[in-house]
């Protein structure tokens, strides 16, 4: 810790001020797995992890599973227990294993993080303990809100089960849920104990989540990663019948793309206004909200990307080709680059998706951020949106999604 000599003043004469500098570092750790079947009795991950400190003591755990997991697979919960029980040299399972819902509900239910924190509370957790979050974006969100929170923070350890926890909110360092309107109101930034990504748990996705995720591989793909957009492309129709091989090799690049951001950006809490892996966001937030969080975050970012895209295009950063090819792959994929909230009016007569770019810059604090593609694998940030060009991208996007329509309607 350094500390700037006593005595160093400010201020006047008839206000004198005393201060005492406070410079220091904190350094963060964990690791981000891929694996199978992690709670198989003879997969000895978790075990290992729960004790990477080697501390050679038995760490309690209260666990918490998403109701989608339950609901696909009925026997988890027991596969879960039955995984602790056979580690009991090293795992002492707190309770019984809770069920929370995910999506929506998760993210945004005070209720529930004040819940989970009592169930804490009622364990008698220390800081040394763990909480082991299993499932969505959503409800790692939430449990790791409240984890953070408890003892200014418990252990955790996530075990993301949808393909966009997988690549993206399950591996970085926030917690948070939706309040006031607006997405991410109320959350902290608590880096993970460890983050256990076990590809089996995405048979248990509806294909909706499933196809949602990957979104955020294009996001990425298209800002940092030309190469990864190729295979994005050529993968596209694999990625829509749910390919397994194809999925394991985008969760991998998109989560390794991720983590080289947090880890080499210099500002891994976000405290300045830059924030490039937020590519699509402002317009995806703002749709998930004017839908009432119905609409999936997979599926907002995809529609956030395109506009963003066909923006980029319209102010000469892209070329129409460039354009056309990421409009096309998201399309190939099955994600949405279309929806009649991005033409609805409020009282005032002004498109309601515009306000995404104020909530944003509130968000980010200072001036407005917003990053644009210059080329595939390019960016910039620009500090300013034309409306109007906004407005054309929207009305450029819904002239291609009509024809698409009036065939799908047709043809049913």
């Amino acid at each position: 810790m350094k500390q700037k000599p006593h005595g160093t003043k400010t201020g006047t004469k008839d206000f004198p001020v005393d201060c005492q500098m406070q410079d220091f570092t904190v350094s963060f750790d964990y690791p981000v797995y891929f694996s199978q079947d992690i709670f198989n009795p003879e997969n000895d991950l978790l075990a290992s992890v729960v004790d990477r400190r080697m501390e050679f003591r038995r760490h309690r755990a209260k666990v918490f599973i998403d109701s989608g997991i339950v609901e696909a697979s009925k026997d988890f919960p027991q596969r879960v227990k039955a995984y602790m029980e056979s580690r009991q040299d090293l795992l002492e399972m707190e309770g019984a294993v809770e069920i929370v819902p995910g999506g929506a509900k998760a993210k945004g239910d005070w209720d529930l993080v004040r819940h989970t924190m009592s169930s804490l509370a009622k364990s008698h957790l220390c800081r040394q303990s763990y909480v082991l979050a299993i499932g969505g974006g959503s409800v790692l969100d939430m449990v790791g809100l409240a984890a953070s929170l408890v003892h200014r923070g418990v252990r955790l350890i996530r075990a993301p089960s949808t393909v966009l926890a997988q690549n993206d909110a399950g591996v970085g360092v926030k917690n948070g849920i939706d309040d006031h309107g607006m997405k991410n109101f109320a959350g902290t930034f608590s880096p993970p104990f460890a983050v256990l990504n076990d590809f089996l748990l995405l048979r248990t996705l509806p294909s909706k989540h499933w196809i949602g995720g990957i979104a955020e591989a294009f996001k990425v793909a298209i800002i940092k990663d030309p190469d990864f957009f190729d295979f994005l492309c050529q993968n596209a129709h694999n990625l829509a019948k749910r390919d397994e091989t194809a999925i394991e090799t985008i969760i991998k690049r998109c989560a390794t793309l991720h983590l080289e951001h947090i880890r080499n950006s210099g500002d891994p809490f976000e405290l300045g206004s830059a924030r490039p892996l937020d590519f699509g966001h402002w317009c995806a937030h703002r749709l998930e909200v004017l839908s009432e969080y119905r609409m999936a975050h997979g599926q907002a970012v995809a529609m956030g990307v395109a506009l963003d895209t066909c923006y980029a295009r319209l102010m000469g950063m892209l070329t129409a080709q460039e354009q056309d090819a990421v409009i096309g792959a998201l399309e190939k994929t099955g994600l949405p680059f279309w929806s009649d909230l991005l033409e609805r009016k409020g009282k005032n007569g002004e498109l309601e998706i515009l306000k995404g770019l104020d909530d944003f810059q509130e968000h980010l604090g200072g001036s407005l951020n917003v990053t644009l593609p210059t080329a595939i694998g390019r960016k910039t940030e620009v500090h300013e949106m034309d409306k109007s060009v906004i407005i054309e991208a929207i009305a450029h996007l819904k002239n291609r999604a009509v024809p698409q329509r009036f065939q799908e309607g047709f043809l049913s």
